[in-house]
């Protein structure tokens, strides 16, 4: 899985005093719902955060070393869309572990492609179990500095 193929610059953010500090589980929802509603007009910001909160009403997200995946499928989606937001002060999430979250991976995938979002879930569970992927995310000084530091590297080998 290429992180290209679903993120773009508009859909990556490091929360701080610029961006709205995002402090809690509610906050940060808000915030991926936003980011995977830009650049593409098919689905509201509104809706995809009604996919989100259910998703998370049924079991947190939280998979643990300071990550969470919150994720679902919309109908009217032409493609899956990702979005990535580092949180530099973690913030409660009801994660696995017990602790706070950091790096929030947000997916959303068009309905009815399974298989397509299992995969796409799977290939971020593997990156976020790369102490060095993980390292870098969170040593992000910026958006702008995220953004760019992952689009070099995918574009030279690939991060996963």
């Amino acid at each position: 899985m290429a992180l290209l193929d679903i993120l773009t610059a508009e859909r990556v953010a490091v929360s701080g005093p610029t961006e709205r500090q995002v402090c809690d589980k509610p906050t940060a929802l808000q915030r991926l719902a936003r980011l995977l509603a830009s650049g593409q007009s098919t689905v509201t910001a509104e809706r995809i955060l009604e996919v989100l909160a259910e998703r998370e009403r049924l079991q947190s997200t939280g998979v643990g070393g300071g990550v969470a995946v919150p994720h679902g499928s919309v109908d009217r989606l032409d493609q899956q869309v990702g979005a990535l937001l580092v949180c530099p002060r973690p913030i409660p999430f009801d994660a696995i572990d017990g602790r706070p979250v950091d790096i929030v991976f947000s997916l959303i995938v068009p309905e009815n492609e399974t298989t397509l979002h299992l995969n796409t879930i799977a290939g971020i569970s593997g990156l976020c179990r790369k102490s060095s992927f993980l390292r870098r995310v969170r040593t992000a000084k910026s958006s702008q500095d995220l953004w760019e530091w992952i689009k070099s590297v995918e574009e030279s080998s690939g991060i996963g």
